[in-house]
């Protein structure tokens, strides 16, 4: 079994992938129209979903050891961070999604 420690790890990681892959695809190529925009789009989401399933795992290991101090002190940081990481996923690829559609609109 995956130490519980390494879930936040992987959340920080996968939040990261989930914000940069967006910023790559809004500065590849910004001559010819990206090919690729769905398919990073659709893993940035991914990574974001999957960043956020981590989050509830290792909330049910701490729930599962019965510590509710650390679940106490970091539920109200966990679900902030948890919106921010959404909206601002949610955000960065309806930006894409704009600029490629209107790229494509002028073709």
């Amino acid at each position: 079994m995956i130490d519980a420690g390494w879930l936040n790890v992987g959340s920080l990681l996968l939040g990261l992938v989930a914000w940069i892959l967006p910023f790559i695809s809004l500065t590849k190529n910004k001559k010819q129209a990206n090919q690729n925009w769905v398919t990073l789009s659709f893993v940035s989401f991914t990574a974001c979903a999957i960043s956020l399933c981590f989050q509830i795992f290792y909330t049910y290991h701490l729930v599962m050891v019965e510590d509710w101090s650390a679940l106490m002190d970091t539920m109200y940081a966990v679900a902030f961070a948890s919106a921010v990481l959404l909206i601002v996923t949610i955000v960065l690829n309806t930006i894409i999604l704009n600029v490629y559609c209107s790229k494509k609109s002028r073709l």
